[in-house]
């Protein structure tokens, strides 16, 4: 690809609340264009006509399939748990680079991912949440795991959210196992009641999903040491705004990468973070 060329997208999940979002941004830049879009319920129409944006010419169909048809660059993942997977690998046999904001995808799901992406020779970008603050979120508690050892997160959405833990939290938390492994005062196995109450074991670190009215997506991870604590916490607002340019610099760079990355720190220079050594 020339830097004369854009670089043709189709985006999957268009018209939800993040990806309405991110197709407004695309329209505004000069380097990307959408070529496909996927949405079920708005299939037949022009994705611009659905969301009020005359520059988004392009055909929405039902499925990712169908959206293939059209020569992309960059598949971009923001449907559901139940069709993501199945969308991505399609993408990668139509050979198009692919980036995921979609969440609920497990470690098992992206190694399958990962082992196609590789044979094909593509890349992919996943992230549970394109926000910058939600990526230092990520950073900053590496930092902190390098010194404290014992951790819990706490991950808060919208009530209808189906998926749980949400993609910021299973990101972190498979991110903080590469630092080390989380010490336990007391093993989960030896709880003394319901062994629910001690949230999901995901990477090894505890992770308790709250599913209430009133929240967007907010992470927080939360740190012990004898009579001190650390709380780390990235929360959303209302507006998917904060996401559209993270995932503009994903698509940019997707093709830099080969197999699957996770974080948008994979392509984000963010200079002047040093990980040490674990304690």
């Amino acid at each position: 690809m020339t830097s004369n060329t854009a670089i043709n997208v189709c985006l999957a999940g268009a018209t939800g609340w993040a990806g309405s979002e991110l197709a407004r941004g695309i329209a505004r830049t000069s380097d990307i264009a959408i070529v496909a879009a996927v949405s079920r319920k708005q299939a037949g129409r022009a994705l611009g006509d659905v969301l009020g944006e005359p520059r988004l010419a392009c055909p929405v169909y039902a499925s990712a399939t169908e959206a293939l048809t059209h020569a992309c660059d960059v598949f971009v993942e923001y449907t559901s748990p139940e069709n993501a997977k199945a969308n991505v690998i399609v993408a990668l046999e139509h050979g198009a680079h692919v980036v995921i904001g979609t969440s609920g995808l497990t470690a098992g799901d992206f190694a399958e991912i990962d082992a196609k992406a590789r044979r094909q020779q593509r890349g992919v970008l996943a992230a549970g949440n394109f926000a910058l603050t939600a990526v230092l979120l990520v950073k900053f508690a590496e930092l902190a795991a390098r010194f404290v050892s014992q951790w819990e997160i706490i991950d808060y959405a919208h009530d209808d959210k189906l998926d749980a833990p949400s993609g910021t939290a299973r990101e972190l938390a498979e991110r903080l196992s590469k630092v080390r492994t989380p010490d336990r005062t007391v093993p989960i196995e030896r709880t003394v009641g319901a062994r629910e109450s001690r949230g999901a074991t995901v990477s090894h670190s505890q992770i308790h999903s709250l599913r209430l009215p009133g929240y967007v997506i907010s992470a927080e991870v939360v740190f012990g040491m004898t009579d001190q604590r650390l709380s780390i916490r990235h929360d959303s607002g209302k507006s998917a705004i904060p996401y559209v340019d993270g995932a503009l610099l994903a698509i940019r760079r997707v093709s830099t990468l080969v197999g699957v990355h996770r974080g948008l720190d994979a392509v984000l220079d963010l200079p002047g973070i040093h990980i040490p050594p674990a304690m």
